[in-house]
C-alpha cells in the first residue's frame, strides 16, 4: 500500500514542478524523492510524473490523483489535530484566505484584536479569488476562508458574519455628482468599473448594473479596489464601493463622491467558512466572531 510520506513526495514534486525543488522542501535527498515516487506508481501501477529533460509534468492520472491525495493530507492533519486538542489552548498557525476587496480594509484590527486576547494563536493570510480558494479550503491548503457569500458544499461550516453596503461612487466632475440624490433611471447607460471576471465582486456588479441598465467595462477592470477608485477619479466612469473600503485608511473616499440612489440600496454578504472536518472549529468560531465584530464596528463608526 502507499504511504503517507510518499503522498507527500507527490503533492510536493506537483507544487514545485521539480525534484530539487521538491526534495529541498521536504528536508530529503532528491534521490530519496525519485526512488519514493518510482515505489508509488509502482504500487499504484501507473504512471503519475512524465520525467522530461526540461523538468516535470504530471500525467493526467496524475493530476487526478494529486487531487484526491491533497484532501488525504488534509483529513490526516485533522486528525492530528484532534488527537492534540486537549492541550491546545487557542493556539497554533491558521491559513486564512481572504478577497483583496476586503482584507486590507478590515483584517489589520482583527488580527490586532485577536493577538491581544490570544496571542499564542497566529493566522497566516492569503489573497486570492474566492472561487479558487474554496478549493484550496477543501484541498487543505487553507484552513478558514474569509469571503463573499453564497458558498455551498456538505463538507464545509458556514458562518455568516455581516452584510455590507455598497455605494455608487462618481468623478467629481460628474453630472450626477453635483445632484443631492439621483433617480435609479439616471444610471441607465452609465458605464462602471469592476475587477477581474472570476471575482464575485465582478459578479454582483454586472448583476447590479443589469438592474440599472448600466453596462461594465471590460476593457478597464481594476486589479485592486484602489485602482478602480482611481479610475473613477479620473473620470473614466462610475463604479459600486464596498462600505468598509471607503471607510478604511487604506482606502477611503478621495477623489470621488457617493452617489445617493433613491430607493436602492445593495449589499454583499460575508461568511467565514472552514471544512466541517476540522478538530479547531471553536477556535474558528472566536475568529468569526472577532471579524464580525469588528466590520459592525466599523460600518457603525462616525464618518471623519
Amino acid at each position: 500500500m502507499p504511504t503517507l510520506r510518499q503522498f507527500e513526495y507527490l503533492v510536493a514534486l506537483a507544487d514545485h514542478g521539480h525534484f530539487g525543488r521538491a526534495a529541498a522542501a521536504l528536508h530529503v535527498a532528491q534521490p530519496t524523492l525519485s526512488q519514493q515516487l518510482r515505489q508509488l506508481e509502482e504500487r499504484l501501477g501507473a504512471v503519475l510524473v512524465d520525467r522530461r529533460s526540461s523538468g516535470i509534468a504530471l500525467t493526467p492520472i496524475g493530476r487526478d490523483v494529486v487531487g484526491k491525495v491533497r484532501a488525504i493530507l488534509a483529513e490526516v492533519q485533522d486528525v492530528k489535530r484532534i488527537a492534540a486538542r486537549s492541550a491546545e489552548r487557542m493556539a497554533g498557525t491558521f491559513r486564512l484566505g481572504v478577497t483583496p476587496t476586503l482584507g486590507p480594509y478590515l483584517l489589520p484590527e482583527v488580527i490586532a484584536r485577536l493577538h491581544r486576547e490570544y496571542p499564542d494563536m497566529k493566522l497566516h493570510i492569503r489573497d486570492g479569488i474566492p472561487d479558487e480558494q474554496v478549493q484550496h479550503l477543501r484541498n487543505g491548503a487553507l484552513d478558514l476562508l474569509l469571503t463573499p457569500l453564497p458558498v455551498a458544499g456538505d463538507d464545509i461550516e458556514i458562518e455568516p458574519l455581516f452584510r455590507e453596503p455598497l455605494s455608487v461612487v462618481a468623478p467629481p466632475d460628474h453630472p450626477l455628482a453635483a445632484k443631492v440624490a439621483v433617480q435609479q433611471s439616471e444610471l441607465a447607460g452609465e458605464r462602471f468599473l469592476s475587477l477581474d471576471p472570476r471575482h464575485h465582486y465582478h459578479r454582483q456588479v454586472r448583476d447590479i448594473c443589469d438592474g440599472f441598465g448600466a453596462v461594465v467595462l471590460k476593457d478597464y477592470e481594476g486589479i485592486s479596489l484602489d485602482s478602480v477608485r482611481q479610475m473613477v477619479a479620473s473620470g473614466i466612469a462610475l463604479a459600486l464601493l464596498p462600505e468598509l473600503y471607503l471607510r478604511s485608511e487604506a482606502g477611503g473616499e478621495r477623489s470621488i463622491v457617493r452617489l445617493d440612489v433613491i430607493d436602492w440600496a445593495a449589499y454583499r454578504s460575508i461568511g467565514l467558512i472552514w471544512r466541517r472536518s476540522s478538530p479547531a472549529a471553536e477556535m474558528f468560531r472566536v475568529v468569526a466572531a472577532a471579524i464580525g465584530d469588528a466590520a459592525r464596528e466599523a460600518m457603525t463608526r462616525p464618518l471623519g
